[in-house]
């Protein structure tokens, strides 16, 4: 992916040494551009990559230096020397990339040329490969780690830096106690790590870490890392921060544990089944209550087949007609229906079926309210106004209403020949009691 294009300065007589690597190809990724001079000069040395200076007579040591002074960061120094000039040279190894005895032939030119070429590409590909690595790690919101076998973190990204709160000059070569703040290294944490290393496959875990004054937990991966001869050198360990997952699954529990305590003791009863109506899918007590059963278990067992067995007869007919209108997601219907329980007492019911969509499921959830009493309530209130049609159909001569709460009345109808003769008794300004008092 990377492209390096790097400059070449030939200084001195290199003879065939720039011939043969001017026509040799350069590796993939790479691109060459070549320039010359008989004598050092600083700008064209600066700008260059690769310096390949021939010492010739030159005052060695003198040439290296100026060379090194005038040449920018990471350019490398090949020299092309006399076997007598080597001796020269051994306080500047350091500072040189390689010297090439002359003379060489065509073909060891090209071999040590090839080999610096492969060995620049090694060095270009390993550079390329740490910035995977480090634009990866550096850029998720993972915890990242790697320690030797004693437990040492040799290399943290910065999410881990972030947590702790401390730099990777801080945290690498440190072990678990000075980054995490606490007095003692976590047990769990390096019983986990043996097992790994042990073992040599992947654990899974979820560990609570104490940073600084914050708990935290973390799902971590950890995984073992191998020396040069297959050994266990260290771990590699991966976290990820579910503080707040976990922090809101327990919302999410006590919120489903209040709902479910809601479902179960609300008055109203509520019937989720199959829309073929074979499988109950849920139901609550008051639902079971109205029904006239004792538990799930028990209403699935009596014949449940879209509705209770407990629901009347002659109401099934039309509530089947009814059911047959829900087509799709978000259909409902109300309808009211008579359940007679096993004890032969009539409850009237209150239904509403409705069509949801669950985990890609058509299902029908159903409400039941009982509206026994409201129904013996209005009934009630009809024989009275039965009754009372029927006292005004009797041919009295006088029908007065009073009001017992407030003890105020008025006159419904007056047969009285003369029209005026219960008008003091009966008044509207009058109680019941004074009415009465008058009338006797």
């Amino acid at each position: 992916m990377y492209h390096c294009h790097l400059r070449f300065y030939f200084i001195g007589q290199p003879g065939r040494v720039a011939e043969v690597i001017e026509e040799m190809p350069p590796l993939a990724h790479f691109t060459h551009e070549f320039s010359a001079s008989a004598e050092p000069e600083h700008a064209l040395a600066a700008k260059a990559d690769v310096i390949i200076a021939g010492l010739g007579a030159r005052d060695v040591k003198e040439a290296v230096r100026a060379l090194n002074r005038w040449k920018k960061e990471g350019a490398e120094l090949i020299l092309l020397a006399e076997p007598n000039q080597i001796s020269l040279l051994t306080d500047d190894f350091s500072e040189i990339k390689d010297i090439w005895i002359m003379p060489m032939s065509d073909g060891e030119i090209r071999f040590r040329f090839l080999r610096w070429q492969q060995n620049c590409k090694m060095s270009k590909d390993l550079w390329e490969t740490g910035h995977y690595l480090e634009a990866t790690i550096n850029n998720v919101p993972n915890l990242i780690w790697y320690k030797d076998k004693n437990g040492i973190h040799e290399k943290v990204n910065d999410s881990f830096c972030r947590t702790v709160n401390k730099t990777k000059e801080q945290a690498e070569g440190r072990g678990h106690a000075y980054i995490w703040n606490v007095e003692h290294d976590d047990p769990a944490c390096i019983e986990s790590e043996r097992e790994v290393m042990s073992k040599r496959k992947t654990f899974v875990s979820e560990e609570i870490v104490q940073a600084g004054e914050e708990t935290r937990t973390l799902t971590t991966y950890k995984s073992p890392l191998y020396d040069l001869d297959g050994s266990v050198m260290g771990t590699v360990g991966v976290a990820i921060d579910v503080t707040q997952e976990r922090a809101y699954e327990q919302e999410i529990i006590k919120q489903n544990q209040t709902l479910e305590t809601i479902f179960t003791t609300m008055d109203c009863g509520v019937l989720c089944h199959t829309v073929d109506g074979m499988r109950i899918i849920s139901i609550n007590r008051a639902a079971l209550r109205i029904l006239g059963y004792k538990s799930k278990e028990e209403l699935q067992a009596s014949g449940f087949d879209m509705f209770a067995a407990s629901v009347l007869e002659e109401d099934r007919e039309a509530l089947k007609d009814r059911v047959k209108e829900l087509k799709k997601e978000g259909d409902s219907i109300s309808i009211e229906y008579r359940v007679r329980h096993a004890d032969g007492e009539l409850l009237h019911v209150m239904g509403n079926i409705k069509v949801l969509m669950e985990n890609g499921e058509l299902i029908y959830q159903r409400f039941l309210l009982d509206i026994t009493a409201q129904k013996l309530q209005a009934k009630k209130k009809e024989m009275r106004q039965l009754e009372l049609i029927h006292a005004l159909g009797i041919d009295y001569n006088l029908v007065c209403f009073f009001d017992l709460d407030a003890g105020i009345g008025n006159i419904v109808r007056n047969d009285d020949s003369d029209g005026h003769e219960f008008d003091a008794v009966f008044n509207k300004s009058m109680s019941l009691e004074e009415s009465m008092e008058i009338y006797i």
